[in-house]
């Protein structure tokens, strides 16, 4: 498939298996008459294969010389892992990180995963299923930031546009996404 068949049949299964028109409360706290939540869509073998393919050519076309992907787990952690194994396909291996809500109790304690495998000051790009306020987006690049990643931009499947774009882009971040409120009914 093209890559316009493979946008075009993503959003097709986002619409029938992600997006709902209702009340909700929103990670952000802001109450919203629509609701999309990838995590399905992106767990499933068709949404996995062509999320990695589109979010890897989005996370190179941001940052050229990116070496790694990653985002806040839980929403993050299909897409990176997607994005990862399809740069291994395309013979341009991306490294997989996972930001943490929280540190672990035990053992490293850390926020961050799967740095070892990754090189020294790696530059990154945040990968993010929804933007709305930019909050967790903007989590994971200062966690990512702190455990010594360079992070300049961040890859989104869906922008809600409720403002979360232009408050990473106020922090000097590149921000694009597959799709955007308005391509859902």
């Amino acid at each position: 498939m093209s890559l316009d068949q493979d946008r075009a049949r993503l959003l097709e299964l986002l619409v029938r298996h992600a997006y709902a028109r209702r009340r909700v409360i929103l990670a952000s706290g802001r109450e919203s008459d629509f609701y999309i939540d990838c995590r399905g869509v992106a767990l499933s073998a068709e949404g996995h294969a062509l999320i990695g393919r589109l979010l890897f050519r989005l996370a190179v076309a941001l940052d050229p010389g990116v070496e790694a992907v990653g985002g806040m787990s839980l929403g993050a952690d299909p897409l990176a892992s997607a994005v990862s194994l399809t740069s291994w396909i395309e013979g341009r291996p991306l490294g997989a990180f996972l930001v943490r809500k929280e540190p672990k109790d035990h053992g490293t304690a850390r926020y961050v995963e799967g740095l070892e495998l990754l090189p020294a000051n790696a530059r990154a790009v945040v990968v993010e299923d929804v933007i709305t306020s930019g909050g967790s987006s903007w989590k994971a690049v200062e966690r990512a930031r702190a455990a010594g990643l360079l992070v300049g931009s961040v890859a989104a499947l869906v922008d809600r546009q409720e403002g979360g774009r232009e408050r990473l882009e106020t922090e000097g971040l590149k921000v694009a996404s597959l799709f955007t409120r308005d391509d859902f009914p």
